[in-house]
């Protein structure tokens, strides 16, 4: 008998369709059938690229007696996280509460109101891993609703008590301390793998939030140290399995703390956030780069290698994740045809017959054995000089294509390749379109810059709704999922980078708007309900939730309160609006003990605390952005990594900073403001570097 996820729009969701447990998806229908069957529900999270979620399904969800079992003792419910990140963020919470632990796939079982009074991950079909069985946990939980459930019902009760007065909004501060940064890079210092780079052990995870915070910390104090950090793990990346030598992007994390072997999954934001914070990076290496440039010099060769490595992440995303419509698409798998890594991984022999001559050269700065490093086979680390590797770029290109050939296991004869999620996340979008649209400038590459407008545009016409409200999830033309925090947000900050590379006023009058309807149906409100002081993840108008979520820190993605606080403060500048800002900081007055004592997971609002106490400078470029005067004063005011730096260009009034200001005798002209004391207006782009310098 079919279940109930046929007609769902998530791959995830689809991949479960068939399964002989009764799934239904999230929503009002299952949660009433529990209500008035009287049963349990088993709530059951994941998404497409996981692989343990892949494997408990195999083991699990489609084996006859534990489906029998499922569908005769509960209801069971399956969540995409991805298209559902606010009940992931609940229940999430909720099993880490129960369990100390957390991660996908996420099992929870719940009241039939929702709440939740046991969880856990991944069960196994038989007991194994000091784990016990899927089943004996299914025997153990009907057993107790049957015989226990007031004291279940209790334990929900209480358990959903916790998690609201968790959420409540923080203190109504306005004291926002410098010393709270210095503090916080101190600790993170401390904790730093000097030897690998990075921070902990294995698993090993990217944190590009906290990377893009050293940067800044190394911009505003020349500490040599931020940059050390950020260099050598950047590097370590660069060079391990994490990254994909061939195709370009990198994987979800490394299982090892020497970044070798990765979990070969793709996501949109981790190649988002990595692409930006390779770029910024490279930057910052080449303002170090003084007199003649020697390619062989470390500081020359690291930027080279950064650049390039931000570059090849976009190339793959546009090559291979990027939608007609001009949408991104949100992971590809771990596995291929049920072997994870199988795409990515290579004998000796393939790469001979591949290449031929160069083969012996390419396997030796590859790290290519015989015996390989995973499974009898290699994953391609880099162990050459970076010369040596611009050296190879043929050869990598001829293997990349052999990539695409060697398997053809397709009915149609074409080539097996890694499962695609092919929904676009309004939110992951946003974080893309800021990469592209700054890279654009950065790289000179007019490409990346029309792609980043028709994905501006595709998000602003096909994820908002009539009446402005943006939605979360587009799929197969049709939008769904009222938007998130984090929708807002992250789209608000890919607008205004579009815009400071474009200086279209239209993007950053999208994003004002945008911004304005944040506030109006996310801000968290203080206890005299006369100032915003954070913000929620749902909207006040979405739909019954067992609490509403608001998630400060930051994970994998930055926490939607981290950003909204960051754009707030990159709008209150555009527009001169000390509204925005003063919202911003009100969210950071409440934070700074966390960002001391866990600085990793509130990166994100790092990088928002630095904005709010660095010296900023603010240049208003008035003029024809068209007109070669007008782009000489714009390429020397953009030129150099100046995160507090912003600059806006265009006859005006639209952003703020640019009303009231006037070309002089009829010229270019260039306003420049440093904590918003201003200097008199230039003309001439060697004034204009002078006064920056």
């Amino acid at each position: 008998m079919a279940n109930h996820l046929a007609g769902e729009a998530s791959r995830y969701l689809q991949q479960h369709a068939d399964n002989p447990v009764d799934w239904h998806p999230w929503g009002e229908v299952a949660l009433a059938k529990a209500r008035a069957e009287g049963k349990p529900i088993f709530l059951s999270i994941g998404y497409s690229a996981c692989h343990w979620c892949h494997v408990m399904a195999h083991e699990s969800f489609e084996d006859a007696e534990t489906a029998a079992f499922l569908n005769a003792a509960f209801v069971s419910i399956k969540v995409d996280r991805e298209e559902r990140p606010d009940l992931d963020r609940i229940y999430m919470g909720a099993v880490q509460a129960l369990t100390g632990g957390g991660g996908w796939p996420m099992s929870v079982f719940t009241t039939p109101e929702g709440e939740p009074f046991y969880g856990g991950t991944y069960f196994p079909k038989t007991p194994r891993y000091g784990m016990p069985s899927f089943l004996q946990v299914l025997h153990a939980i009907a057993d107790a609703w049957e015989n226990r459930r007031e004291e279940l019902v209790a334990g929900g009760q209480k358990l959903v008590s916790m998690l609201r007065h968790e959420v409540l909004p923080g203190g109504d501060s306005m004291s926002v301390d410098p010393d709270t940064a210095e503090s916080a890079y101190e600790a993170m210092a401390a904790s730093f793998d000097n030897q690998n780079g990075g921070w902990g052990s294995a698993p090993k995870f990217p944190q590009s939030m906290a990377l893009e915070f050293l940067l800044r910390r190394h911009h505003v104090t020349g500490d040599a140290r931020a940059l050390a950090m950020v260099a050598q793990t950047l590097e370590a990346m660069a060079r391990g399995g994490i990254y994909d030598q061939l195709g370009g992007g990198f994987h979800r994390y490394a299982v090892d703390a020497r970044w070798v072997t990765p979990h070969f999954e793709k996501m949109l934001y981790d190649n988002a956030l990595l692409a930006r914070v390779y770029l910024h990076a490279g930057q910052a290496m080449s303002e170090k780069v003084t007199g003649d440039r020697d390619p062989d010099s470390r500081l020359d060769s690291l930027a080279r290698l950064f650049l390039v490595v931000a570059e090849e992440t976009l190339d793959y995303v546009m090559r291979e994740m990027t939608s007609p419509e001009g949408g991104f698409y949100a992971t590809q798998d771990a596995d291929t045809d049920g072997e994870e890594g199988k795409a990515y991984t290579w004998t000796s022999e393939e790469i001979r017959s591949a290449l031929g001559g160069p083969a012996a050269r390419l396997m030796s700065l590859y790290g290519v054995t015989e015996s390989g490093n995973f499974d009898g086979k290699s994953i391609l680390t880099f162990g050459g000089t970076v010369r040596e590797r611009e050296a190879l770029a043929g050869a990598r290109r001829l293997l990349l294509a052999a990539r695409g050939r060697r398997s053809r296991s397709e009915p149609d004869g074409s080539a097996s390749r890694p499962g695609r999620d092919e929904k676009v996340l309004t939110s992951w979008n946003g974080l893309m379109l800021a990469a592209f649209a700054e890279a654009a400038r950065v790289l000179e590459r007019d490409d990346y810059r029309q792609l980043a407008e028709r994905n501006a545009h595709f998000l602003l016409r096909g994820l908002r709704a009539a009446d402005g409200r943006l939605r979360h999830v587009w799929y197969d033309g049709e939008a769904s999922v009222q938007g998130l925090l984090e929708d807002y947000a992250y789209l608000v900050e890919g607008l205004i980078a579009l815009y400071e590379t474009t200086f279209e006023a239209r993007w950053v009058v999208a994003a004002r708007e945008l911004a304005d309807e944040m506030i109006a149906h996310f801000g968290a409100w203080s206890d005299d309900g006369e100032r915003i002081v954070g913000f929620y993840d749902t909207a006040d108008d979405a739909g019954s939730l067992v609490i509403r979520p608001r998630e400060n820190q930051d994970n994998a993605v930055p926490s939607g309160s981290a950003m909204a606080a960051t754009v707030l403060l990159k709008l209150g500048r555009l527009w001169d609006e000390a509204c925005y800002e003063d919202i911003a900081v009100r969210s950071l007055g409440s934070m700074q003990s966390l960002l001391v004592q866990h600085p990793l997971g509130f990166g994100q609002w790092l990088v928002a605390l630095d904005s709010a106490t660095a010296a900023t400078v603010e240049v208003a470029i008035v003029g024809d952005v068209t007109a070669k005067d007008t782009r000489a004063l714009v390429g020397v005011a953009q030129g150099p990594y100046a995160p507090h730096r912003l600059v806006v260009a265009g006859p005006g009034p639209v952003p703020g900073l640019l009303a009231h200001r006037e070309q002089v005798s009829g010229r270019a002209t260039a306003y420049v403001c440093r904590n918003r004391a201003c200097l008199p207006p230039v003309t001439e782009p060697d004034r204009l570097r002078e006064m920056l310098a």
